[in-house]
């Protein structure tokens, strides 16, 4: 773990829970040692020297502030329209590792109504994944309920579909990427297809061309 997440970084923080858990039971952290915490808002690495522990919490005290950002170099945007979120859930860390700077979930026209997203556990996945990869931003989450208002909102959206062009080795773009579910796009949403890319090779499960085409893209 490169830094611990802690939402709000005071001179003087109390840790309990997991991250006293992880803290001093698998990290064996003792006291007068140093912790390093992020709050993935504001770029900071806050240095905080343990005072004191018991078998519940521990006080920390600010010792040191520094600017230190380590943020994704280039933009990504992705528009992925929902699938089962178990599926969601193991690929998003891939995502963020990688540098996605913010996905759109989109309930398109062959999503399944009954798959609910939740964002505070996806928000959980995503810190975890930070604290791991030592990202100091906060990838942006939103969910959109029809295709409709997604190609409203998102106008000039890139598809990624069988009958486009062959993906280029060189593009960017702060418009979003369209990823479809199992089963793909029905007729009516193609028709509002713009720009089309594809890539070469097999036919790529939903989670597998979002890897795929974060990877292609950011790395």
């Amino acid at each position: 773990m490169q830094f611990l997440y802690y939402e709000n970084p005071k001179n003087n923080i109390i840790i309990t829970g997991e991250n006293h858990k992880y803290l001093f039971r698998v990290r064996r952290i003792k006291k007068d040692e140093t912790v390093k915490i992020r709050n993935l808002k504001d770029d900071n690495l806050y240095i905080y020297k343990i005072d004191s522990i018991n078998k519940k919490e521990a006080l920390l005290s600010l010792i040191n502030t520094e600017y230190s950002p380590n943020k994704p170099k280039k933009f990504m945007h992705l528009a992925w329209c929902v699938i089962d979120p178990k599926n969601i859930e193991k690929t998003l860390p891939a995502l963020n590792e990688m540098g996605v700077s913010k996905i759109s979930f989109v309930y398109c026209d062959f999503s399944q109504k009954n798959f609910k997203l939740k964002l505070e556990r996806l928000t959980k996945i995503l810190i975890n994944s930070s604290q791991q990869c030592g990202r100091s931003d906060m990838m942006e989450i939103e969910i959109i309920d029809s295709s409709d208002k997604f190609f409203e909102k998102y106008p000039d959206f890139i598809a990624i579909d069988f009958n486009g062009e062959k993906f280029p080795c060189e593009i960017e773009t702060k418009n979003p990427f369209l990823i479809g579910p199992e089963g793909g796009f029905s007729q009516k949403e193609k028709e509002k297809f713009k720009k089309i890319l594809k890539f070469q090779g097999f036919i790529l499960r939903s989670e597998t061309a979002a890897c795929a085409l974060s990877a292609k893209y950011l790395l």
